[in-house]
């Protein structure tokens, strides 16, 4: 993907910081939690206050050229998605609040609770921002068979903000009221669970379209690593490499056909209003 000159300052990078950091266990354990909350939708804060083995780590460091060159490019990719979804917002006669984007490693401080690496990146309602520690996608390139590229980051960011319109829209505020009210069951909530994932996908898919026709920063291969990076975050993918079997009931993100089929679906259409997934799939 090309980069643009843009740049927001809505980036808290905590990375080297030392202060309040530690190293969580890895291992096949933290492997399996990055897999089931990868894409968390909604409040983490039952997970992230969970807690894990860790180790204090308190040194400060310099951080490297290819760190700052991350940073440099999150700043980017967070400065494309305010402007896009200002733009789309105002279509609609709405006004957008910019979310924040924290770069961290291994651990640090959320409203919804303790961020850990092992949950990969999530987007935290109570404080409106989304949290990355940039070395998930190594574990997203080796454990669930996809190619990272730039425009993968981009399509993850994507995601992540698409919640943060979730919870602008009040979607995530009713998805939570009916998780509370203990009325439904647990393979309904897991539908709704689907289609709250399905629906920041599409959105993810909508801005790539906007963001397109504005800064022609696609290049070829960009919306198949994006696809890539979808499909191998599917349900039934992430069963089948960690459980051996797939079991469609227990399905909280979608199926990697759907995946791809929403994320394509907004970028096709180009339209916020035929991203109703919660129509779709709760008939």
């Amino acid at each position: 993907m090309k980069w643009t000159d843009d740049r927001s300052g809505n980036v808290d990078d905590r990375r080297g910081s030392g202060g309040g950091g530690a190293i969580v266990g890895g291992g096949l354990g933290t492997i399996i939690i990055a897999a089931i909350v990868f894409f968390l939708g909604g409040d983490p804060s039952a997970i992230l206050s969970s807690g894990g083995s860790s180790s204090p780590r308190t040194e400060q460091r310099e951080l490297t050229k290819e760190e700052l060159k991350i940073r440099d490019f999150i700043q980017m990719l967070t400065a494309e998605n305010e402007e896009t979804w200002t733009k789309i917002f105002s279509e609609n006669n709405m006004v957008y609040q910019p979310a924040k984007v924290v770069l961290f490693e291994a651990q640090t401080q959320s409203n919804c609770g303790t961020a850990q690496s092992a949950m990969g990146p999530f987007y935290c309602p109570a404080d409106q921002s989304v949290y990355m520690d940039m070395r998930f996608f190594n574990e997203l390139q080796q454990r669930f068979g996809a190619q990272v590229t730039e425009f993968t980051v981009a399509y993850v960011m994507a995601h992540e903000m698409g919640h943060h319109v979730q919870n602008l829209l009040g979607t995530l505020g009713k998805t939570d009221q009916l998780r509370r009210s203990g009325k439904y069951s647990e393979e309904e909530m897991n539908k709704v669970s689907v289609a709250t994932e399905l629906q920041a996908d599409f959105y993810a898919g909508l801005w790539a379209r906007y963001t397109n026709e504005r800064e022609k920063f696609l290049e070829p291969g960009d919306l198949e690593s994006a696809v890539e990076a979808a499909e191998a975050v599917g349900d039934d993918n992430i069963q089948q490499r960690t459980q051996g079997q797939v079991n469609q009931e227990s399905f909280t993100h979608g199926s990697s056909a759907q995946r791809k089929e929403w994320f394509m679906k907004g970028y096709n259409s180009g339209d916020i209003k035929q991203g109703d997934t919660f129509n779709q799939l709760l008939r």
